[in-house]
């Protein structure tokens, strides 16, 4: 599988335990919370950032095979390219999931040990909401970036789409609730990582609609890969 012999990819995956895992640390060491203090996201805060490393592996998954005439090589071996693209979004979204995981339960333990006290308010469900709901959230990013590469078959155009995205307009709109903001990927699907939520959307229906968006954009890629010359 190209995915595990490519070191790039696999540093991918690493980086998106290491950076959520560090953020939501960190996030946990400001004792400066007010009166919308939320203990459950804080423990995952690092989330914002690993999800960075999520999309890119997603997007450098796709868009290598577009490098070098891979994808010609891959497409010999496996000529129908709707198979093909299901089995590569199955190759990116179970590593993804894993790490996911995995990364939820870092952070879990690593925020709610520095928020201390802080933290004693949360439930066991709760965190177990939240790491389940990080793996999945994690792994729909991956394929909705995954997607998005194989419309546009590059991995710089993807990534210089999402990251300003994530980091920048998701920023902008943050606090604003209640309104068709509350439907885009990201902030719906983080919703499963708070403790409460006062928008339109519950924990899984907001991961439904981030599921919407990976879905959308795999069809798109989909088409683009059965379409475009290879």
């Amino acid at each position: 599988m190209k995915i595990r012999t490519l070191r790039s990819l696999l540093w991918g995956l690493l980086a998106v335990v290491l950076a959520t895992a560090v953020f939501s640390a960190l996030a946990g060491l400001d004792d400066s919370g007010g009166p919308d203090f939320d203990p459950l996201f804080s423990a995952f805060f690092g989330v914002t950032f690993g999800q960075i490393a999520a999309i890119t592996f997603g997007a450098q998954a796709v868009s290598a095979e577009f490098q070098g005439g891979a994808l010609r090589a891959s497409l010999a071996a496996v000529p129908d390219r709707v198979r093909w693209f299901a089995a590569k979004a199955v190759a990116i979204g179970v590593p993804a999931l894993v790490v996911g995981l995995v990364t939820g339960g870092v952070s879990l333990v690593l925020g709610t040990a520095a928020l201390g006290t802080r933290a004693s308010g949360l439930t066991w469900s709760e965190g177990f909401r939240g790491v389940i709901g990080c793996g999945l959230y994690l792994m729909l990013m991956a394929l909705l970036a995954a997607g998005l590469a194989a419309l546009l078959r590059s991995g710089v155009a993807t990534l210089s789409i999402l990251i300003p995205f994530l980091l920048i307009v998701s920023f902008v709109i943050g606090s604003a609730s209640g309104t068709l903001a509350d439907f885009l990927p990201d902030k719906a699907g983080q919703v499963v990582l708070h403790e409460t939520w006062d928008g339109a959307l519950g924990a899984w229906t907001g991961l439904a609609v981030t599921a919407a968006w990976a879905a959308a954009a795999l069809t798109a890629g989909a088409w683009s890969v059965r379409r475009r010359d290879a």
